[in-house]
């Protein structure tokens, strides 16, 4: 009881004071330290595929296995990250995840070729995947209810600002030092959470009275077979043309298969390794839905913009990751908002705001031109990253605000899948969607301007007037026409971009609807049933 608790500082929190004395806030620091390494490492590391490609005699497709690998490692883990903490307790399970990713950031750092990065990557990823999970379930438990919005905050720091300051420090690092320090840079982070882990954190009474049943094989089985094989449908689809490859064909049957027979299993089997009962709470349910529709859209603005200005308008890997730097601080402003809002007003009201403001800063980017400056969407970019804030801090709350205390864990890991799984299709989606319409877009404009017409035969003429001082009057022609051709593509692919923004909005806008259908969580409750 609260009353014979000592005076740690934590007797108003009730059974919720698991900390044993330690301040919450130094247990969200600890937490969101372990957080903001993984994912930032996750930012880095797509920034730096160039180089590593290059540094290590491979091909650039042969490089994108760097980012499948550590992704398909990852999903894998965070279902099975509850049984993990339950055999072996939270605290020593969370340690070991940390050490895991640790050590192998260093081994990628020192890779001499490709396989042994890839297999560094392999290990990264597995360490890297329950690092969200366990650290959002101890985030959660070892606040009251009246304080866990601001608390959530915290966590949100780690995993909105990550994905967005990592391509400009993941550029300045591998532009000024070398591809490696993009992976070095986790060994002392990595060291510090270690160390304010082991101080701070202790593993609460069930966890530590629990009994983890017999490992769940053939469901572990199921789950490798359908995420590996998700992740390298997404990784290759685009380019081998979908449907159009046999063995694109059969990884997808395989995927679908392995996918509803793990369905069939979690949902039934007794000691299934991920309970899929818990989404039969309502708020849960649509929480798993919002936050993977939240992953397609967050994933796919943070990979297609900084694409737009280093592909169309020639910014280094630098510049572009400084010119959407701006969602970062937008981020890191709205978090202090959020936090004190969060535990007044009803998360839907605040989800609401979030997407909206969300969706209508993506369709100001489908506005964009070819015109635009360094600066020209600076505030559009800022108060985008001040809208993310007011998405994930709500979701957690509303989904998690249903549940028991002894549900978080497994819930925590299948509502980071859910995440994870939709980034990873939005990106996929993005990237074909740019490629095909822009295909689409270069067509129209040709039907638009002939080659046998008034206007392309003056521009034919007054590029070649422009090029006789380099190339000489007989010999324009050609160069006439790669430039214009040029200037084709650039239009078609700038087009693509807006076509991709647009319906990234709609998204947003559909996400509003979803919010609505949550169950009221009144600020400050806390989860059924663990009161």
């Amino acid at each position: 009881m609260a009353a014979a608790a000592p005076a740690t500082g934590t007797e108003d929190f009730g059974q919720y004071a698991l900390t044993r004395g330690v301040n919450p806030w130094l247990i969200a620091a600890s937490v969101m330290l372990a957080t903001f390494m993984e994912v930032l490492d996750t930012a880095i590391a797509s920034v730096a595929l160039p180089y590593i490609a290059g540094s290590l005699s491979a091909t650039t497709d042969e490089a994108t296995w760097v980012l499948t690998s550590y992704l398909v490692a990852n999903a894998i883990i965070l279902p099975a990250s509850n049984w993990f903490s339950i055999r072996f307790g939270r605290k020593r399970f969370l340690m070991t995840c940390v050490a895991i990713f640790t050590v192998s950031s260093f081994a990628c750092g020192a890779a001499w070729s490709l396989p042994i990065l890839l297999l560094a990557r392999v290990a990264q990823g597995a360490g890297g995947g329950a690092l969200q999970p366990l650290s959002q379930a101890i985030l959660l438990e070892s606040f009251p209810p009246a304080k866990r919005g601001a608390a959530m905050a915290v966590f949100a720091f780690g995993v909105v600002v990550a994905p967005v300051l990592g391509p400009t420090l993941g550029g300045w690092l591998t532009d000024t030092y070398s591809w490696r320090y993009a992976f070095y840079i986790n060994i002392p982070i990595g060291l510090m959470a270690l160390y304010m882990i082991n101080r701070f954190i202790h593993d609460p009474p069930y966890i530590k009275n629990a009994k983890a049943p017999a490992f769940d094989n053939l469901g572990f089985g199921l789950l490798v077979v359908w995420t590996g094989a998700l992740q390298i449908i997404l990784d290759k689809g685009q380019e081998v043309d979908w449907f159009g490859a046999l063995w694109l064909r059969w990884a997808f049957v395989a995927m679908i298969a392995a996918f509803i027979w793990f369905v069939y299993r979690s949902w039934f089997h007794k000691n299934a390794l991920v309970d899929l009962k818990v989404l039969k709470d309502r708020n849960f349910m649509l929480g798993s839905i919002l936050i993977f529709l939240f992953g397609v859209g967050i994933y796919s603005t943070v990979t297609v913009l900084p694409l737009f200005y280093q592909e169309l308008l020639g910014y280094t890997a630098f510049s572009a990751g400084l010119v959407v730097a701006p969602r970062g601080m937008g981020a890191i402003c709205g978090m202090p908002v959020i936090g004190f809002l969060s535990n007044k007003v009803d998360p839907r009201w605040l989800l609401t705001f979030g997407f909206l403001t969300f969706g209508l800063t993506t369709l100001y980017f489908g506005s964009i031109t070819l015109d635009v400056s360094p600066t020209t969407l600076f505030l559009p970019i800022l108060i985008t990253g001040f809208g993310l804030s007011f998405v994930f801090v709500p979701i957690s709350t509303a989904a998690y605000g249903t549940l028991r205390n002894d549900q978080i864990g497994n819930a925590s890991g299948l509502f980071n899948l859910m995440r994870n799984v939709g980034g990873s299709i939005g990106i996929s989606i993005a990237t074909t969607l740019l490629a095909r319409r822009a295909a689409v877009h270069q067509n129209e404009i040709i039907n638009m301007v002939p080659q046998t017409g008034q206007a392309f035969e003056n521009s034919i003429h007054a590029t070649q007037g422009a090029l006789t001082s380099h190339f000489g009057a007989a010999n324009t022609l050609h160069p006439a026409q790669v430039s214009l051709y040029g200037q084709l593509t650039r239009q078609a692919m700038s087009w693509a971009f807006v076509d991709v923004f647009r319906w990234l909005s709609l998204l947003c806008f559909f996400c509003v609807i979803v919010v609505w259908f949550f169950k009221k969580v009144k600020p400050g409750k806390g989860p059924a049933g663990a009161h």
